[in-house]
């Protein structure tokens, strides 16, 4: 039966910011990660579960602690498929899965940077359905996905992804958009769940440096029934840099642009949460140390909007367009081999 592979991870979290917004505070603590991963990765059928605790800190958006987020969002086991290979170039998912969008994934230990952007907010995380992987020759690889979007339950999805690698270069096409249209809304289900998406990301790799700039465009077409009376679009991208030191030592920052169209009086939605019509821009530097399975990180984070509504941005009243954040991560990353 093969190998079977088990691996968690710990980590605590920790936010200091000005300009909170209620019930937000200046500082608070949670627990970012608490999972297990139990993979079987050899053999015709495979699987992975991932369950446990989470927090999915976020730029612009308030402070949700590890309970209320796992509550709230993706249950206590968020990613768990069975996987089948049909061929050498050919496989099949089906479950809970990681989305195809985005360059930037859901769970800190993931990412470069602790908290997530305003682009990757745009996105989907997690969506249920069935997926199909192919090798197309040397350099070429894709995967076509039927699911339910926005963990809508809803299974009217089609999401694709195709990735073009050769030497230190790499040019992904993510594509997503929902066939049909529907009034479900939940935490995790926003009104994006009734829209489409496209995506395209360059990523340079070679020796200490990681370069991946990228492009996105998401649209919400009318619908009533989610209260939006106007197509709104938002239009963006990002700049991820990394570079490795020696001992450990690296430095990842991002730069972000998000603009969103229409404006506060013609029915747009709020796309971006700072008012319709707005736009917002961040930065992030996250100074990280790794040894072994330990690591520890800091991000330094600014966001600021522009074209704002009164009350939708930042501080007490709604009405300050920027702020400032450090974070802190701290963890270990364990596992091991089970032959059976």
């Amino acid at each position: 039966m093969g190998k079977l592979s088990v691996n968690g991870i710990i980590t605590g979290f920790a936010q200091f910011q000005n300009n909170s917004v209620f019930p937000d505070h200046e500082s608070q603590a949670t627990l970012s990660n608490g999972q297990i991963f139990i993979q079987k990765p050899d053999g015709k059928l495979q699987y992975y579960i991932q369950a446990g605790a989470y927090a999915l800190p976020t730029l612009g958006v308030t402070f949700t602690n590890a309970q209320n987020t796992v509550n709230n969002l993706y249950g206590p086991v968020p990613v768990a498929f069975a996987k089948i290979l049909a061929g050498k170039t050919t496989s099949f998912e089906i479950g809970s899965l990681p989305t195809l969008m985005g360059a930037e994934s859901t769970f800190t230990y993931q990412n470069f940077n602790i908290e997530r952007g305003i682009v990757w907010n745009q996105e989907n995380a997690i969506n249920r359905g069935l997926q199909v992987n192919q090798t197309l020759g040397k350099y070429l690889s894709a995967s076509v996905s039927w699911n339910d979007g926005y963990y809508s339950n809803r299974y009217s999805w089609l999401s694709g992804s195709v990735t073009l690698t050769k030497g230190p270069h790499s040019l992904v096409y993510d594509g997503m958009g929902n066939l049909g249209q529907t009034a479900y809304q939940t935490t995790a289900t926003p009104m994006q769940n009734n829209g489409y998406m496209h995506a395209v990301i360059y990523t340079y790799t070679k020796g200490p440096w990681i370069v991946s700039p990228y492009f996105q465009y998401g649209k919400l077409p009318t619908n009533l029934k989610v209260g939006v009376p106007k197509a709104t679009s938002a239009t963006g991208g990002a700049i991820n840099v990394s570079y490795a030191f020696k001992s450990g030592f690296s430095l990842p920052v991002r730069w972000e642009y998000l603009t969103s169209s229409g404006s506060a009086t013609d029915g747009s939605a709020n796309m971006l949460g700072f008012g319709s019509g707005s736009a917002g821009t961040t930065f992030t530097a996250t100074p990280t140390y790794q040894k072994g399975g330990m690591y520890l990180r800091n991000d330094l984070a600014y966001v600021h909007a522009s074209n704002s509504t009164s009350g939708d941005v930042f501080g007490p009243t709604g009405t300050d367009q920027s702020q400032f954040r450090v974070a802190l991560e701290f963890g270990f990353i364990f596992g091991s081999n089970i032959t059976k």
